[in-house]
């Protein structure tokens, strides 16, 4: 029996919603009034550092097995900032409050500065929708 190879492993999903994040902030400084974009935008940069901040753990997994402790522990540190940022988005979103989104976006730009992303891309819109997501990730989250 051949070894099962996911071809849409944590690293490159990571890597897909960090460029989705570059685009969304890109897009999100444009916006000149908030309008329901704006909310899309802002929900989506929090729900995908949410996710990221969620693959950090299934991406040290292996290597802790492996006794690979401070190569695990460094990668957590280096991701530590998605979970912390992305609540502060997410609140920030929910209570409306664009002064906070765009100073937040900022912050995350500095964090996200090195990834390239051609202005031809084809990720398209990955923000549509996501304000709904939002609130239903919101609503899930105080049940429990």
């Amino acid at each position: 029996m051949s070894r099962i190879i996911d071809t849409q492993g944590v690293g490159k999903q990571r890597t897909r919603l960090q460029k989705g994040i570059v685009i969304s902030i890109r897009e999100l400084m444009l916006q000149t009034k908030p309008t329901i974009v704006t909310k899309d935008l802002a929900a989506f940069i929090a729900i995908a550092l949410l996710e990221i901040s969620a693959g950090v753990e299934r991406t040290v997994a292996p290597w802790e097995k492996r006794n690979y402790w401070v190569k695990a522990d460094s990668f957590r540190r280096d991701w530590a900032w998605t979970e912390t940022l992305g609540n502060q988005m997410k609140t920030a979103a929910l209570d409306e409050d664009w002064q906070n989104v765009a100073m937040l976006s900022a912050q995350i730009g500095t964090h996200l500065s090195k990834i390239q992303v051609s202005p031809r891309h084809r990720m398209g819109k990955p923000w549509l929708g996501a304000w709904e997501g939002l609130l239903e990730l919101n609503k899930n989250s105080q049940k429990a």
